[in-house]
């Protein structure tokens, strides 16, 4: 293989900007296959920041940003590499894309169950689901306020300690397009309910609350888009009331109207379990603390 340039005496040519070489005797090629070829390595990236939530693990992380819409977190950058001046100007936009990694996700799969699928799998690139070739998540949310390497944002779905790969402006005229086909996806409820507490609920929210456990903000997201068993809300009936399941606790609830009432909360571990302290501390303590 030998460069144009030198089997023709000096002349040098380009298409669409990439030198054309030949074989010996042949008509000159572009590089495409080398390219293809160099664009099958590894890419290595740096993150920029890092993500601070309420959500530790996938089970209690929302589905979507729409679903914590009152749900703050932060964006710490990484000091020591001009991002005070890559900040300029961002301040006066509303909203921002996140671009970040499924830190915790390992491996992909060609075909996944989302669930609002009705059963039925997708592709991957047809879903928003985390377990993808390159594990790459984007999100949008609102810019509340920027202090120094620190960015206050709010409707985070992500969860804490995820890597920063960039941060772009949200811009409405080229970013909304709302009469976009949604594919197999049914439209998404919206969260139109009001949330209201018992007092006997709001005393148990603050004993778990001492204790590291919030319960409130994934309570308050699932429950302000209704009463309806859903794939984003683990629902059942209970008598005169309702029961909703999240991770190991459960929240009991009336609705009236558009007015869904927290009346209580319970470990979700049987009471042997709990007797034999079988479930964790916590659970235990809670089931004993004084009332």
């Amino acid at each position: 293989l030998r460069s144009q340039r030198a089997l023709d005496g000096g002349e040098h040519r380009r298409a669409h900007g990439r030198e054309r070489y030949r074989i010996a005797g042949r008509t000159p090629i572009a590089l495409d296959t080398c390219y293809a070829a160099r664009v099958q390595e590894p890419v290595t990236l740096t993150p920029i920041g890092t993500l601070h939530t309420p959500f530790h693990d996938r089970v209690s992380a929302p589905r979507q940003p729409y679903v914590a819409r009152d749900v703050e977190g932060t964006i710490e950058l990484t000091p020591g590499r001009g991002f005070e001046d890559a900040l300029s100007d961002l301040e006066g936009w509303d909203y921002v894309w996140v671009i970040f990694l499924f830190h915790l996700n390992e491996g992909w799969r060609p075909k996944v169950l989302p669930p609002r699928s009705g059963g039925k799998k997708r592709g991957v690139f047809a879903t928003r689901s985390p377990y993808r070739p390159n594990p790459i998540g984007l999100s949008v949310v609102r810019l509340e306020s920027i202090e120094g390497l620190t960015l206050h944002i709010r409707g985070v779905d992500m969860l804490d300690g995820s890597p920063v790969l960039d941060i772009k402006p949200y811009v409405p005229v080229a970013d909304a397009i709302t009469d976009a086909k949604t594919g197999w996806l049914t439209p998404d409820p919206k969260p139109d309910f009001t949330v209201d507490w018992a007092l006997s609920a709001l005393e148990s929210l603050s004993w778990l609350q001492e204790r590291g456990v919030d319960l409130k903000t994934p309570v308050e997201a699932a429950l302000s888009l209704g009463p309806q068993p859903h794939a984003y809300r683990r629902i059942k009936p209970d008598g005169d009331a309702f029961v909703l399941a999240v991770k190991d606790w459960r929240a009991r609830f009336r609705v009236d109207g558009r007015l869904v009432t927290v009346l209580g909360v319970t470990s979700g571990y049987r009471e042997k379990q709990l007797a034999e302290g079988q479930a964790p501390a916590v659970h235990c303590d809670y089931v004993a603390r004084p009332r």
